[in-house]
């Protein structure tokens, strides 16, 4: 990266798997990592590329056991953040575990390799229910599901954030449909978007040229509302597994100004996810 991350720099999306011998894998879920990615490999990670701040998201390798997840943010409480896998049903006092254990929202998955996602009508009735814990949904997916989901959650009582540069294809340039659907979107307060994932929206590859258009169009646009992750460990990557160093230096491509890094990697997660401003 040309210039330092800031102090307190947040990675707002990675994932923990595992270990399997503590925290098993789900026994119906859709993929099954190769090898585990604990706890102690994110922080030494985040610690080297200088992340003091990390949200964790769960996992669909582990289901809706967030034990895993739960016990990367309890290392680092304060520091650390929790998303959550969990059914629309999940109660009220689980909830308010969660939030105590540091968990700020729900992840929503809308894709074919992952499995059906829940019915609008179901999340938005969760919602309502996160709304006193000052909680947000995370959609992710298939693009044009996403989109078609995000339109049905526009009035939801919580924000709606949209995972990846909603996994749109690069190669159909900035003016393609899902693109501007998603940008529609995004003229919302309501909606927010994390500019993770140019290695999964490419169809170039290292160093993502095609790619970072579509971040930098976001930070540019809604600066108050984008967030940055770098996805570690990658799962289900179809091509190479990213250079970590290669995607924190690409931050200054779509972020070219000291102000408005300072925004995407610290006030705005610190916003959403309620870090402590000291």
């Amino acid at each position: 990266m040309s210039s330092p991350l800031p102090p307190r720099a947040t990675n707002a999306h990675c994932h923990v798997f595992g270990p399997r011998t503590r925290f098993p894998y789900a026994a119906d879920a859709p993929f099954t990592p190769d090898a585990d990615a604990p706890k102690e490999a994110l922080q030494a990670l985040n610690d080297r590329l200088g992340f003091e701040r990390c949200v964790v998201v769960q996992s669909i390798c582990h289901g809706v056991d967030n034990r895993a997840a739960e016990d990367a943010v309890a290392a680092r409480p304060g520091q650390y953040r929790g998303i959550a896998l969990l059914p629309t049903d999940v109660t009220d006092a689980e909830l308010r575990r969660l939030d105590a254990a540091g968990f700020r929202g729900v992840r929503f998955n809308y894709s074919s390799h992952l499995g059906r996602g829940a019915p609008v009508a179901d999340v938005l009735a969760l919602a309502a229910r996160l709304a006193p814990l000052r909680w947000h949904l995370q959609i992710h997916g298939d693009p044009a599901v996403v989109l078609a989901v995000a339109l049905g959650l526009r009035h939801s009582p919580v924000p709606v954030v949209v995972d990846h540069i909603g996994r749109i294809d690069a190669s159909l340039g900035l003016d393609q449909p899902q693109f501007s659907a998603l940008l529609g979107l995004m003229d919302n307060d309501l909606f927010w978007a994390k500019v993770s994932g140019i290695d999964r929206i490419t169809r170039e590859g290292p160093p993502y040229a095609d790619a970072l258009p579509f971040a930098a169009r976001l930070v540019a646009d809604f600066a108050e509302r984008v967030l940055w992750g770098n996805d570690w460990p990658h799962p289900n990557h179809a091509g190479p597994v990213p250079d970590e160093d290669a995607l924190v230096a690409a931050i200054a491509q779509m972020a070219p100004s000291a102000p408005a890094r300072q925004r995407l990697l610290v006030d705005n997660p610190q916003r959403l996810y309620r870090f402590d401003p000291a």
